[in-house]
């Protein structure tokens, strides 16, 4: 009776367990409000801030009952954090991961865009662009206009893992509703330009993220994963060289940029093949 009673304890906690995987961006990040904290005289505190919202996001997914956490540093190179600052609970990923988008994302239950922004082009999106500032001028998803957000949700329903959470300003909420009109969202800041925001405070902008993680956990069930038809139609407008970068005040959009286009069974092969 005992033995029978142990093994049901254990299925039962087996059930509950799961795994969520963290992808964190920089630009979305709260108190992140333009170029001088990626690349300036701010960025040890865009870093800081990038660390200090995935910590608010791990405790929201460990409130949740999740039993496994993996965080993506996936700004730029991927090493942009300091590793002893991070919740130790959690794995964290860094450095380059060639050909795959989502390191380790084997057996999660959700992904969460953390810090994300919007498309190249947004009006008002904070240090907007589309994966590459200085290079392309927009993307486009079977003929769509797409940014990281259409396109990570994409990559993430290739593995059948749902996309339940995005953060970052209005206007990358905005974004994310648009695609997938059931994930749940946490916008940080308003955004006055490319380069300006109306902030929260900072340490509220944090119990958000938590209170948004922790809620949008608990209904993941109820978040499909985005359908894409396939065979899926990746574009890219490419800038010319030495074009300033598309969340620069003074970018002016390439009237002839050079476009690219790729067909394939996999968005996330036609992102990381191109």
């Amino acid at each position: 009776m005992l033995l029978f009673a142990a093994t049901a304890l254990l299925l039962a906690g087996s059930a509950r367990a799961y795994k969520v995987y963290i992808f964190t961006d920089m630009e979305g990040c709260s108190g992140v409000t333009g170029s001088e904290f990626i690349s300036g005289a701010q960025a040890a505190d865009g870093k800081r801030l990038m660390a200090e919202g995935m910590n608010a996001c791990i405790a929201g997914c460990f409130a949740a009952g999740a039993t496994e956490v993996v965080v993506r540093d996936g700004h730029g190179g991927g090493s942009n954090v300091n590793a002893r600052v991070i919740d130790a609970r959690a794995k964290l990923i860094q450095g380059p991961t060639p050909k795959v988008r989502y390191k380790d994302l084997d057996g999660a239950a959700a992904v969460i865009l953390l810090g994300y922004h919007a498309m190249a082009l947004t009006t008002n999106g904070v240090l907007a662009h589309s994966y590459s500032s200085a290079s392309i001028q927009g993307m486009w998803l079977n003929g769509r206009p797409v940014g990281e957000i259409g396109v990570d949700m994409a990559i993430a329903a290739e593995h059948r893992v749902p996309v339940v959470l995005v953060t970052g300003d209005e206007q990358t909420t905005v974004e994310a509703k648009n695609w997938l009109p059931e994930v749940s969202v946490c916008a940080t800041k308003r955004g006055t330009s490319t380069q300006s925001a109306v902030l929260i405070p900072v340490e509220e902008a944090h119990r958000r993220i938590t209170a948004a993680t922790e809620a949008a956990l608990k209904r993941r069930a109820e978040i499909p994963c985005l359908k894409v038809t396939y065979p899926a139609t990746l574009r890219w407008d490419y800038l010319p060289k030495g074009s300033l970068r598309t969340h620069h005040p003074d970018f002016k959009p390439a009237p002839n940029p050079r476009r690219v286009e790729k067909t394939g069974d996999s968005v996330e092969k036609l992102l990381l093949d191109k």
